[in-house]
């Protein structure tokens, strides 16, 4: 079993190069994967890089 890299909101913004304010505004309309864990966001590298690709076909 492979296990899936789990990205903070700060690794995530910088993987994905955009701002804190937007990934906040991706995560508050549910428009990017994600989950909180207390008070911290979590993201699954596995999902980020499909939910990209599913970016492009939509442009």
């Amino acid at each position: 079993m492979v296990k899936s890299e789990v990205l903070t909101f700060d690794e995530t913004k910088k993987y994905l190069k955009i701002s804190d304010s937007t990934l906040y505004r991706l995560v508050q309309s549910k428009r990017i994967p994600a989950a909180k864990v207390g008070r911290s966001w979590r993201f699954r590298k596995e999902r980020i890089d499909q939910w990209l690709k599913e970016q492009e076909k939509v442009k």
